[in-house]
């Protein structure tokens, strides 16, 4: 199963402001004439939501920033079914498959709300990595957290029940997009049922039972494609049960 880019291309944006990149990680102990010279070399794009940025197996030819929107990262298994491996926020680097010692991309990445991008050909990542204070640093920090996040998913398949996972992977993504709105926390990028199904290694029917449960306890509300969090120490109960 292959997921194609068919929307139209959107226009390249206009010149960006170094300000937009002097916040994150990558970028943030970089003076503004280094960022100046980066965003430079970078092309920007908008992307609607289920756009596909890169493929998994394709060649690895770009890097790219997310400035603003939510990616998800699927993989593919030898069925054709498509699996949610990581939900990514903005203002991370992704498909930087040469920090991983790879010269195509592991995993597709498709967005998951209409999202800014800006990518770089992948022959300056070790020039950036060389030049800049902190680039490497902060890229490893990167690949670090979402490896140990993988390693957690494994260990709670191994050792938690369903409603523990579920609970888990809400949790976490609370923290990662969470956006304070009227009577609690939204999950602030579209979510399905079976998105959540996919991330805690269970069934879609699992996971509409639990949440119609929850919903009735007053811990969640679930509609299509959203999920607010109306009580999260309950659900830390539930994680830890």
């Amino acid at each position: 199963m292959r997921i194609m880019d068919t929307a139209n291309p959107r226009k390249t944006l206009l010149k960006l402001d170094e300000s937009l990149l002097s916040h994150l990680p990558p970028f943030s102990r970089l003076a503004k004439s280094q960022i100046r010279v980066i965003l430079d070399q970078a092309t920007s794009k908008r992307l609607d939501a289920g756009v596909a940025v890169f493929n998994e197996g394709d060649p690895a030819d770009r890097f790219y920033m997310l400035l603003d929107g939510y990616v998800r990262v699927l993989r593919i298994t030898p069925m054709g079914e498509q699996v949610t491996a990581l939900h990514i926020p903005s203002g991370q680097l992704l498909g930087i498959a040469q920090a991983l010692g790879r010269d195509t991309y592991p995993a597709t990445a498709v967005t998951a709300s209409d999202s800014i991008v800006l990518s770089w050909p992948m022959r300056l990542w070790d020039v950036f990595v060389a030049e800049y204070d902190g680039f490497a640093t902060e890229t490893r920090k990167t690949i670090g957290n979402r490896v140990g996040e993988m390693n957690t998913r494994i260990v709670e398949m191994a050792t938690q029940q369903v409603e523990q996972r579920v609970a888990n992977a809400l949790l976490r993504l609370i923290n990662q997009t969470g956006r304070k709105v009227e009577g609690g926390i939204l999950i602030d990028f579209p979510i399905t049922r079976q998105d959540l199904s996919e991330l805690t290694a269970t069934t879609l029917h699992t996971v509409s039972r639990l949440l119609s449960a929850w919903e009735k306890q007053g811990i969640v509300v679930s509609k299509r494609k959203e999920i607010k969090v109306l009580n999260p120490h309950a659900l830390v109960e539930l994680s830890q049960s």
